[in-house]
């Protein structure tokens, strides 16, 4: 009951989870959740680990077939000429002769060194690594358009921050312009702002460039074929440190959940399975065969009626002088029918048969050897994907310890930056600065505008990407 349970659930999440991949519309504005789904739906290396899980499948289905009998039919229908073995009687014929066979056969293994039993082991674990395989390509998958959304989120904000800028400048521009042609400035500070408002344009039309790439790399991830729209998450400023979990106790629940983990201990299980089924092949071999069949020959004659007396030959002389004369006769044969032949030659058998390893040119020794080697290299192939989830949570950590750091800093900076800009504008509004302080001020706001932009959504991702690691949903 408790299977049939779990069954029915795990039956019941893939079907929302595929109605949920069935009913993304592209066209309409996506989430981050939306996106992963359906770039996991539809990506194509997702699929090919999927059909690889299927050939695996089929391998442990196959394994466990393997267990029972087989049973074959034979028929054959021959014609021979010349001189051949007449298939009835044994014995060399020149007579045409035809022939059919019909026979069932079947044999069942016994015992093989209980190599059928780890097959089906080895590829039962083959299979749920593949299945933990398959899991791993949608985390990258997921953890890639999580970071083509916020690039498409962090440029867009870039754009609305350079064009901002831009339309300050160009209210600038038409300050200076007046008093320039009231004769109150000079004409250079003019140009000096002009020049400024170029520059700026510049910025405008190349973090519209970034936003566009970073718009066709989540397509591309996505498989579409047409621009993608997302849709935009209320991203509020990070408050206080999100760190609280530390690396090690990230470390200790990834390591029980991470499917690169589950795949190279399932990996090194079948590994362990082979050793046992390189061991089998030392082993007597014991099969049960049996066949049971009939044949058919034109060869196979009867006599039908009595022999008729076609005339009389000469045997010898009596004594007497009398001739003695020996009837000859004509026999009558046809061949059986078919029915007849086929009741009459039934054959069967059945037997045991015993096949004892002596030696095979250290087939089975390399083969043992072989296994063992390969349970080493699955040991630290496992130790090597904990190594490297350890070091990737480690490096995420402090990643993200610095990137908090980094967004405090930046804070700190727009602030001043603010300031200064503020206290700049209103000196040149009333002409105590030149336009040269003027642009280096704004100049210096922009970058650090830009740097708290980027260091928020860093930190944003470090902290996602944390979370993943503890089993956390992909959200914004």
């Amino acid at each position: 009951m408790f299977r049939l349970v779990v069954s029915l659930s795990v039956f019941l999440a893939g079907s929302c989870t595929l109605f949920a991949q069935n009913d993304i519309d592209p066209t309409q504005p996506l989430s981050l959740e939306q996106c992963v789904l359906y770039a996991q739906s539809h990506n194509i290396q997702v699929k090919q680990s999927d059909l690889n899980l299927q050939l695996q499948n089929a391998n442990y289905l196959q394994a466990k077939a393997n267990v029972l009998p087989s049973l074959n039919a034979n028929a054959s229908h021959s014609y021979n000429y010349g001189r051949s073995i007449d298939p009835f009687t044994n014995q060399f014929t020149t007579n045409q002769v035809i022939s059919d066979n019909f026979s069932l056969s079947g044999n069942l293994v016994l015992f093989s060194g209980f190599q059928n039993f780890n097959t089906i082991l080895q590829n039962n674990y083959n299979y749920l690594a593949g299945k933990y395989d398959l899991e791993k390509m949608k985390n990258d998958i997921a953890l890639n358009v999580a970071t083509a959304y916020l690039q498409v989120l962090f440029n867009e904000e870039l754009v609305k921050i350079a064009q901002a800028q831009l339309d300050i400048t160009q209210l600038q521009v038409d300050r200076t312009k007046k008093l320039v042609d009231a004769g109150s400035l000079p004409k250079g500070s003019l140009l000096d702002i002009q020049s400024q408002y170029s520059t700026e344009e510049v910025s405008v039309v190349n973090a519209q460039n970034q936003l566009d790439i970073a718009k066709l790399t989540l397509q591309q991830l996505l498989e579409l074929q047409t621009p993608v729209t997302i849709v935009h998450p209320d991203l509020s400023a990070p408050t206080g440190n999100l760190l609280g979990t530390p690396p090690a106790q990230i470390y200790s629940i990834a390591v029980s959940n991470m499917p690169e983990i589950k795949s190279s201990e399932f990996k090194l299980l079948s590994a362990q399975k082979g050793v046992k089924l390189a061991y089998g092949g030392i082993y007597p071999r014991l099969t049960l065969s049996g066949s049971y069949g009939s044949f058919y020959s034109s060869s196979n004659k009867e006599l039908v009626g009595l022999p008729l007396i076609t005339g009389y030959d000469t045997a010898g002389v009596t004594t007497a002088g009398d001739f003695v004369l020996v009837p000859t006769y004509n026999y009558n044969y046809q061949t059986k029918t078919f029915k007849d032949q086929m009741d009459q030659n039934l054959n069967k058998s059945i037997g045991l048969f015993l096949t004892v390893p002596l030696f095979n040119r250290y087939q089975n020794k390399t083969n043992i050897s072989k296994s063992r080697i390969n349970v080493l290299n699955a040991e630290l192939s496992l130790q090597l994907a904990k190594n490297q989830l350890q070091k990737s949570i480690q490096q995420a950590y402090a990643d993200a310890s610095a990137a908090y750091k980094k967004y405090n800093a930046s804070l700190s900076a727009v602030d001043a930056a603010n300031e200064s800009f503020k206290y700049t504008e209103q000196r040149f509004n009333v002409n105590l600065i030149n336009s040269f302080d003027y642009n280096n001020a704004k100049n210096k706001l922009i970058k650090a505008q830009s740097d708290l932009l980027q260091a928020k959504y860093d930190y944003i991702f470090k902290v996602k990407i944390l979370d993943f690691y503890q089993g956390k949903p992909l959200t914004l």
